[in-house]
């Protein structure tokens, strides 16, 4: 039963995660914004509302340590496994937004919730400033939206679809992520008991990829439509998402200090914060993301899952490769 409800809240979290994604970009693209804009700002924070919904739902029932792992899970996904497979399909072109402002505030993200986490807890106050740093990234982006729309001269049109219907679309995707999410968290532990693999773990991978669906299926249809500033931004917004407001959020409403197991913050989150700094010299090569390049961030994320296993395990191969 355990694994019917798990893939149950997979496919409503994704259905979810799709009304949530339409409803929100039809209604920012009805205001004239970017198609970057939308991806870093409306489809970021859309499809980071899996990670939020499973992550507070975490917190709150006792299961804490599924929150952060989680997290990093997604974020190392994000990057190694999405841009891979959308690189690998279709070469990717970096924005020069992308580059200046965007990845370096998805590595400073990192680098501060790092800091937070050695402590072995994210207090209130940490969480409350990665809020109002979330807070501060969308004012500049709204303000570099309003500076670019100035720019154009031609007129533009805006849809002309009622936006209530975007809005009952956004209100539905809410919905069915809420109560997927309690479904997923609930049959991922019950899984996790069963085979004898820790939170941690199933965070880190199971989790993780269920809820970065939204992510996947939204960068390679972006990939696949020549939509690349949408494959690239959605993921590098999500990433930020994820830290400063999904944790963010997360920590500054957790009943207590929000806890960080040892292995989240001296093993995985280090290598989340060493696939971001990747992520930079490869996308100023050029300005591209070549198929080389996605096949590479491919075949990492495969390594990493391998170490994942290994480490749950305890295998002796781990310790030899290690020692």
């Amino acid at each position: 039963m355990a694994y019917l409800l798990f893939i149950l809240s997979l496919g409503l979290l994704v259905l979810g995660a799709e009304a949530l994604v339409r409803g929100a970009s039809r209604l920012a693209a009805s205001l004239g914004v970017s198609s970057l804009i939308i991806a870093l700002t409306v489809v970021s924070f859309a499809t980071s509302a899996p990670e939020l919904a499973v992550s507070m739902q975490a917190t709150f029932t006792d299961k804490a340590t599924i929150a952060l792992s989680n997290i990093v899970g997604s974020n190392i996904l994000n990057l190694l496994l999405v841009v891979g497979l959308s690189a690998t399909i279709v070469p990717l072109s970096i924005n020069n937004q992308v580059i200046r402002l965007d990845l370096p505030v998805m590595i400073g993200a990192s680098i501060l919730a790092w800091i937070f986490a050695l402590s072995g807890t994210i207090h209130r106050l940490e969480g409350l400033t990665l809020v109002a740093i979330l807070v501060g990234y969308l004012w500049l982006q709204i303000y570099i939206g309003r500076k670019k729309r100035e720019q154009v001269t031609e007129p533009q049109t805006t849809a002309s679809k009622p936006w209530l219907l975007h809005l009952l679309f956004i209100i539905f995707g809410l919905v069915l992520l809420l109560l997927s999410a309690r479904l997923l968290v609930n049959s991922s532990v019950t899984i996790a008991q069963t085979l004898g693999v820790s939170d941690v773990v199933i965070g880190l991978t199971i989790v993780a990829i269920g809820t970065s669906m939204p992510e996947i299926a939204t960068s390679l249809i972006a990939a696949l439509r020549g939509e690349r500033d949408i494959a690239i931004g959605a993921v590098v917004g999500s990433n930020i998402f994820n830290i400063l407001c999904v944790l963010g959020i997360t920590a500054s409403l957790a009943p207590t200090h929000l806890p960080v197991d040892d292995q989240v913050a001296y093993i995985d989150m280090p290598i989340m914060l060493a696939v971001s700094l990747l992520a930079l010299p490869l996308f100023f090569i050029g300005k591209v993301m070549s198929r080389l390049d996605g096949m590479l961030f491919f075949g990492l994320y495969f390594i990493y899952c391998c170490f994942l296993v290994l480490r749950a395990t305890n295998s002796p191969l781990l310790h030899g490769l290690l020692f």
